[in-house]
């Protein structure tokens, strides 16, 4: 049976494990609403702009832009698969269930997978393992910026063009709500063509009219809609992240209470058995002389 001492250490202790976790959750719940109103902005013109242009890519030639090519799968062919995780832990299964689903696609691939990794967790699971890294990144969801995934959307892009990949891949954690993230797998390029329904009859086709040509706007176009896409899933990360940290550390915080109650009272029981014990030993010595 342990001491009065030691129980009043261990509660001690948990009391300020307490402390903390309440702090972290503070913390983050202030960080959620700020990236929230990130992601909510950002996401209409990503999602639009998927819609545009896969409508764009649907009614033009596959050949009027390298990004569009749609490459058949070889035996030798190579898959990049940009991974974005969190750098921190304390998050619940966050980082653990986009790993094991970025595990899943890899191990399932038809195609060999090089790895692009955002995040220190991934990266560190991932390297650890042995896996082909092309590049990697930490600490772009501290602070997500558009400058930071222009430069990794370059670098996919332009393994792409050079031919070291036949496609892109980018797997992150989309925030659906402050208890709900859920693993995403986006391809990235070749940029999707959308279903364009046959016209009926009587009805012309929709096509769309190009200033100055199609092949300037989609030289323009192509590259901001990856990159548009690039971080439109760091942000969805980093809004996840922070709702999955609040929702643990507010669990972390209510089993402190409960542990300190149930110590609370199991130390209450000791000493209250402390000091029968002693009353019965007084008893007795006295019964005795």
């Amino acid at each position: 049976m342990p001491s009065l001492i030691d129980l009043r250490r261990r509660i001690r202790s948990v009391k300020n494990t307490q402390q903390i976790t309440k702090a972290m959750k503070m913390v983050a719940a202030s960080k959620l609403r700020r990236a929230q109103e990130r992601i909510v902005n950002a996401r209409p013109y990503a999602v639009q702009m998927q819609r545009v242009l896969t409508s764009v890519a649907s009614r033009v030639d596959p050949a009027s832009h390298p990004l569009l090519a749609q490459r058949e799968k070889q035996p030798d062919s190579q898959t990049l698969v940009i991974v974005v995780t969190a750098d921190k832990g304390l998050c619940g299964g966050f980082n653990t269930n986009l790993i094991k689903a970025a595990a899943h696609y890899i191990e399932s691939s038809r195609s060999k997978c090089t790895l692009g990794l955002l995040g220190r967790k991934g990266r560190d699971f991932f390297v650890r393992r042995g896996f082909d890294v092309l590049f990697e990144r930490i600490g772009l969801l501290h602070k997500p910026q558009f400058s930071d995934a222009q430069v990794v959307a370059g670098e996919a892009m332009r393994a792409f063009l050079d031919g070291n990949v036949d496609a892109v891949v980018v797997i992150y954690n989309e925030f659906r709500s402050v208890m709900s993230q859920h693993p995403s797998i986006e391809q990235l390029l070749p940029i999707g063509r959308a279903e364009v329904a046959e016209p009926a009859a009587g009805e012309g086709g929709v096509d769309y009219l190009y200033e100055p040509s199609a092949q300037v706007i989609l030289d323009a176009l192509l590259p901001r809609y990856v990159e548009a896409q690039l971080y439109r899933a760091v942000l969805e990360t980093n809004a996840g992240f922070y709702g999955a940290q609040m929702t643990a550390m507010d669990t972390a915080t209510k089993n402190s209470a409960d542990m300190i109650a149930s110590l609370t009272l199991y130390m209450n029981k000791v000493r209250q058995a402390a000091i029968t014990r002693e009353i019965i030993e007084v008893v007795s010595g006295a019964e005795a002389l």
